[in-house]
């Protein structure tokens, strides 16, 4: 007879079972479909943290380029200004500025132009 370590195996599975829990159909209760699903799942998830960042860097380019176009210079020319004349400010801030602080974004802008 061999030793089958039920309690283990039983805790493993529920755990798994746990996680797949609002997912449709069975995939939330059945063990074999709920593993790969939950599997797949925490690829995706991995993936996508990264993802999210170049998502995010993405979109404050864009709009630093819209702010700063608005004003006469472009996205490129106004970051080698900033580096130029020494403004470590980093684009998250810079794009927040450029959508709710439009005054502030231009004055950056204006010191950087001359």
């Amino acid at each position: 007879m061999r030793s089958q370590n039920k309690v283990a195996s039983h805790r493993r599975r529920k755990k798994f079972i746990k996680l797949a829990k609002g997912y449709w159909g069975s995939r939330n209760n059945v063990w074999t479909i709920a593993k790969n699903h939950i599997e797949k799942g925490l690829t995706h998830a991995y993936r996508d943290r990264r993802l999210k960042k170049r998502n995010f860097r993405r979109l404050w380019i864009v709009r630093i380029n819209a702010a700063a176009r608005m004003n006469g210079m472009t996205y490129s020319t106004f970051i080698h200004a900033l580096k130029v004349n020494n403004i470590d400010i980093n684009r998250k801030i810079l794009a927040d500025f450029a959508m709710n602080q439009p005054k502030v974004f231009e004055s950056i802008l204006n010191s950087v132009k001359k």
